[in-house]
């Protein structure tokens, strides 16, 4: 299946990237007129001036991980919201708490790109797994679904045997929810001798989908790909059946800096997605995720020529806790920033005899008093002693990790 959801998917890159520029100061203006945070974002700043991506990486982030303090300062939503509370069509309420804002639209996640990549085309019954509590990943998925003209039978999670009796009967062509829920739900099938073989797609986000799920969904015949999603942002990146990485959505601009700074980071380096979101409804502008990624080289197999990321990598909040003090990646930024350093650096945790330890690794060559100045501002960060190790260019692991806690986890 070859076919793509609309003639954005195969754009010249460079005719896609000048137009995301394009629509990057209009956009700004009227986020900033609507939203009280992108005002203070935009404080001292002309939208009309960024129209670059080296102009949009000299604002600050939003970090996910901030939200709910500000929310609670600045109920319900920070000044996050575009609209007025009054003309939202839902509100969400995700962990911990962070309450989210959706706009009206048959699609504002924008999941039907992504489904139509899995396969699923008009008249297909979706038999949608994902929560509907609280959460948005239901509606995300049922929108897309019934922005393609697909009927959706809105499932939610558990009730694994009712789930089962559900598909025999209403013979549904595809299935979203978790990786591993699908498996549950086709063994508890054959367990009660069920014909479950309508389903033939799959399409998964939430969790990891590794590779013997990959293989057991592959021998039984089904299509089933993922997609990367965050309530904020809907969907960011989605898998084709190229299964080479996953392409970015048309309707993102995504960056990936190094942890604990608002840098980006060379091509191909792991750090965290960064998501500028054309929503006016919630309009995010450099959203960090915490989650990180990197960018891979060159386009698809399957014809879309939007960039891709490797997925989803882990967090980028490594912080840690050393002799009663956290230590933390912005701290690393900054000491390598004092030190006048740009390459890769690491901050190693480990324990002796005992006792804890503290190394900072820096990509550099001998230089005549760089280790002193390094340790200095590494005391002066941390207000904690550590060695400095120098270590050639490319020695340090490409994993977007920052603080390296080795240390042993208690039991």
């Amino acid at each position: 299946m070859t076919d793509h959801f609309d003639a954005l998917e195969t754009r010249d890159p460079e005719a896609r990237e000048a137009a995301l520029m394009v629509r990057l100061p209009a956009f700004m203006a009227t986020a900033a007129n609507g939203s009280a945070h992108t005002a203070r974002v935009l404080a001292g700043v002309t939208p009309a001036d960024i129209t670059s991506r080296a102009a949009l990486a000299r604002l600050p982030l939003t970090r996910k991980s901030d939200l709910i303090a500000d929310q609670a300062a600045d109920p319900p939503f920070a000044g996050l919201n575009g609209v007025p509370v009054g003309a939202l069509a839902r509100i969400y309420v995700s962990p911990g708490p962070i309450y989210e804002p959706q706009g009206e639209g048959v699609d504002p996640f924008r999941f039907a790109r992504a489904l139509h990549a899995t396969g699923l085309r008009r008249g297909d019954i979706l038999q949608n797994c994902f929560a509907y509590h609280f959460t948005p990943a239901g509606f995300m998925l049922e929108g897309g679904a019934r922005a393609l003209g697909c009927p959706v039978i809105p499932a939610g999670t558990g009730n694994t045997e009712a789930q089962a009796r559900a598909a025999a009967h209403l013979r549904p062509r595809a299935y979203s929810g978790t990786p591993d829920f699908l498996r549950t739900i086709l063994e508890r099938g054959d367990e009660l001798g069920l014909d479950l073989s309508s389903i033939r797609f799959g399409h998964v986000s939430g969790g990891a989908y590794l590779p013997p799920l990959r293989a057991w969904y592959a021998d039984r015949g089904l299509k089933v790909l993922q997609s990367y999603a965050t309530a904020e942002c809907g969907v960011i990146a989605y898998e084709s059946e190229a299964r080479e990485g996953l392409i970015l959505d048309e309707d993102v601009l995504v960056e990936i800096v190094r942890p604990g700074t608002g840098d980006p980071v060379p091509a191909g380096e792991v750090g965290e997605v960064v998501v500028t979101v054309f929503n006016p409804a919630y309009p995010l502008i450099r959203f960090a995720t915490g989650d990180l990624s990197a960018m891979l080289p060159g386009v698809s197999p399957c014809g879309r020529t939007n960039g891709r990321i490797r997925g989803w990598m882990g967090r980028a909040d490594q912080a840690a806790k050393l002799r009663g003090m956290f230590v933390r990646p912005e701290m690393v930024a900054e000491i390598t920033r004092r030190a006048e350093m740009t390459g890769r650096a690491r901050l190693v945790l480990s324990e002796a005899e005992g006792r804890d330890r503290m190394e900072l690794r820096v990509e550099a060559p001998e230089e005549a008093g760089l280790r002193a100045r390094l340790a200095e501002a590494l005391h002066d960060v941390t207000r904690l002693r550590g060695e400095v190790a120098l270590v050639p260019p490319g020695t340090l692991p490409n994993d977007g990790r920052v603080v390296d806690d080795t240390r042993p986890v208690p039991p």
